[in-house]
């Protein structure tokens, strides 16, 4: 039993270090190739960074977990608005620049209204479809495509303003490129397979729902990475880089991960996610207003979440009139998430 629990833990961080060392390598390679350094940072760089909650979906998905598929994507989601970005605003306030606002923000406000849209079906053509098949993978990967469309313009428009921020990249010889690629697949693949293995193992042995353990520590798990770079941000005062890193990293959750994911294999929708959607798309609009600055009402908003998955979906039962029109045991818990801003 033992076992299982270090596995765990030791999967978490392969995840992340697997990661690293696969962004590191490609990036150098790419540079080798003379990639311009803007680029490598659209793609390798954005793409690397979600490849932990992509690995753990896609292993989830083959293996028939698809609990923890979604629950890894709604709770990396709203960890990274509300426990990164609280973390980041307890070093430095946080000020949503207009250009975040009218930008990243509407395509993350898009992202979760189409999975809303898609995880309905019942509700907008009376069709009742209980998983995410992969038609609608491929309409979350349209979107994507979109989305990258839209990035790589707005980074070409703006090539001089990034140029200031250009990210350092180290070029290594031929064979430590090759082995940190290869070493970084490799941590990828036992590290999202021991995290799955033991989500489904932690729930079993507690009696809990695997979504509870992959929305709360899977997620929390594979949100480190933006955890670190907000951190990095906010202490050289970057609140753009903090905010915007948080805000596409959320989009590439839904738009690339599962779309992809269901590409590979259907995702069972659970019963109860319309909260979890709502409540992600609630703390998304709060952000739309440029009201994030207040640390203690972010990790307010987290705590809510928290204590609500806890509670109503820990042994993976939640009524679906309960989910539906998001009734708390105290009703002003959901208006203190609305009005984050003024607490």
């Amino acid at each position: 039993m033992i076992l299982e629990y270090v596995l765990f833990i030791v999967g978490i961080g392969l995840l992340i270090k697997g990661a690293d060392f696969l962004v590191e390598g490609s990036s150098s390679l790419a540079k080798k190739l003379g990639i311009p350094t803007l680029m490598i940072g659209l793609t390798i760089v954005a793409f690397g960074t979600s490849m932990p909650e992509l690995v753990v979906n896609i292993i989830a998905a083959l293996n028939g977990s698809t609990d923890v598929a979604f629950g890894n994507i709604i709770g990396s989601n709203i960890a990274n608005l509300l426990l990164v970005l609280g973390v980041v605003a307890i070093i430095t306030p946080l000020k949503v620049q207009r250009s975040t606002v009218w930008k990243e923000i509407p395509f993350s406000l898009l992202a979760v209204g189409v999975l809303f849209i898609l995880s309905n079906y019942l509700l907008i053509d009376n069709i009742n479809s209980t998983s995410l098949t992969r038609v609608s993978g491929l309409i979350l990967i349209c979107f994507f495509a979109v989305f990258i469309y839209y990035t790589v313009g707005l980074a070409r428009k703006n090539k001089a303003q990034l140029e200031d921020k250009k990210m350092e990249i180290v070029k290594f010889n031929g064979w430590k490129v090759f082995l940190m690629i290869i070493v970084g697949l490799v941590g990828l693949y036992f590290g999202g397979k021991w995290v799955v293995e033991g989500a489904v193992f932690i729930a079993r042995q507690f009696g809990l729902s695997e979504f509870l353990i992959s929305a709360t520590i899977i997620a929390i798990g594979t949100s480190l990475p933006e955890l670190v770079t907000g951190v990095n941000a906010a202490r050289k005062k970057d609140v753009d880089l903090a905010v915007g890193n948080s805000i596409g990293s959320n989009i590439f959750n839904i738009f690339w991960v599962l779309g992809i994911t269901a590409l590979v294999a259907p995702i069972v929708i659970p019963s109860f996610i319309n909260f979890d959607i709502l409540f992600l798309m609630a703390v998304t609009f709060r952000g739309f207003h440029g009201r994030i600055e207040s640390a203690q009402a972010i990790m307010k908003g987290y705590e809510i979440f928290y204590n609500f998955i806890r509670k109503h979906q820990a042994i993976g039962v939640c009524p679906y009139e309960l989910a539906t029109d998001i009734k708390l045991e105290n009703p002003n818990k959901w208006l203190e998430l609305i009005n984050l801003s003024k607490n």
